[in-house]
């Protein structure tokens, strides 16, 4: 029996066994309080969620130097989250260094400040750029990469086990930060058991808006924090108690995103109406989601440095204002949902399994 097996196994290409024994590998970029996730598929097809500053081609590199570990040659396709500079800056060199196959956005509709970037993109676009909308799948061989929110708008109905929540009966309703942040292109990613989301910088009342009174999301296993951890204008606490993810990971920098405050977020819940009082300090309320086993940072917060404000000094990626390496965190997701992640900077890894 054990020899016909292994005559079995002389007949399949290699090709296919590296394909059949590769995790699902996600990157979580150092692009210094921007945004850049790079994401590799079992099938080997590589998806990247936006390409940080522009910094004298800083951020490309890097993830440049991401995709030359992850063994790309190219980028097969490519999210443009919104219009930003720390979300689109890096594009025009990245382009240069890398091909890359298609392009998804949220579409033409910005402000005039952001127009330098919203051209940048359509240059290097060129031809093959789609604009997606809530419930478009990008076509990642391999996952489900489903868009939940783009150009103002959210799924009309809940996925993932999805439905009634609770939590927001209490809940308290912030105003808008800003329409780009709120034009977001965001995803929901599924490979198994795993399920992943980033909502990049998609504001406080637009994640009420996938959360109440209907929680259209339904649980995942990794959560890249809205806002960089900023969470005066994000993380409400009515959408972190329904999706309650498992792991999070926070894209924060050194002096952006987590321990920010942001005293111009201002409540919209009418006076008088009782509401739940919820924890403000970032690290704290997402210690605080039920079923939570673990926290990981890009950087050590410098605007807010207490320790207990901070996960663990292993599960931080950077530590000092200036890391000229840039250390990233890294995913490794197998077919029946078990992951270990990777800090870059020291080694240190924790095992999970995706419930």
């Amino acid at each position: 029996m054990l020899f016909l097996l292994l005559l079995a196994l002389l007949f399949v290409p290699s090709g296919n066994l590296h394909a059949q024994s590769r995790p699902l590998d996600i990157y979580w970029v150092d692009v210094e309080g921007g945004a850049a996730t790079l994401i590799v598929s079992p099938s080997g097809e590589s998806f990247l969620i936006d390409t940080g500053w522009t910094v004298g081609d800083r951020d490309a590199k890097r993830i440049y130097a991401a995709a030359q570990l992850a063994g790309l040659k190219r980028i097969d396709y490519l999210l443009i989250s919104h219009f930003h500079a720390d979300h689109v800056g890096g594009l025009a060199a990245l382009s240069k260094m890398i091909p890359i196959g298609r392009f998804f956005d949220h579409g033409d509709a910005i402000e005039k400040e952001n127009q330098q970037w919203l051209d940048s993109y359509t240059t290097a676009a060129a031809g093959k750029r789609t604009i997606v909308k809530p419930g478009d799948v990008i076509p990642v061989k391999g996952l489900r990469v489903l868009v939940v929110a783009s150009d103002q708008k959210v799924l009309a109905k809940p996925v993932n086990g999805g439905g009634p929540n609770p939590l927001c009966a209490s809940a308290e309703q912030k105003a808008p930060i800003g329409l780009e942040n709120q034009r977001v292109a965001g995803v929901l990613v599924s490979y198994g058991k795993f399920k992943y989301l980033n909502l990049i910088d998609l504001d406080w009342e637009k994640e009420m808006e996938l959360a109440c009174p209907v929680n259209k999301l339904g649980m995942v296993t990794v959560y890249q924090t809205s806002r960089h951890g900023a969470f005066d204008g994000a993380g409400a606490p009515a959408f972190l108690g329904a999706i309650k993810p498992q792991v999070v990971v926070v894209n924060n920098g050194p002096r952006k995103g987590m321990g920010q405050v942001d005293s111009g977020v201002k409540s919209t819940t009418p006076p008088g109406t009782q509401t739940t009082p919820y924890e403000k300090v970032a690290y704290l309320r997402l210690a605080g989601i039920p079923g939570i086993e673990g926290i990981w940072q890009e950087h050590l917060s410098l605007l807010d440095p207490d320790p207990s404000h901070n996960t663990s000094r292993d599960m931080i990626a950077n530590l000092e204002e200036i890391e000229d390496k840039g250390n990233w965190i890294k995913a490794s997701i197998q077919p029946d949902g078990k992951f270990t992640v990777t800090n870059s900077r020291n080694g240190f890894t924790k095992i999970y399994i995706s419930r």
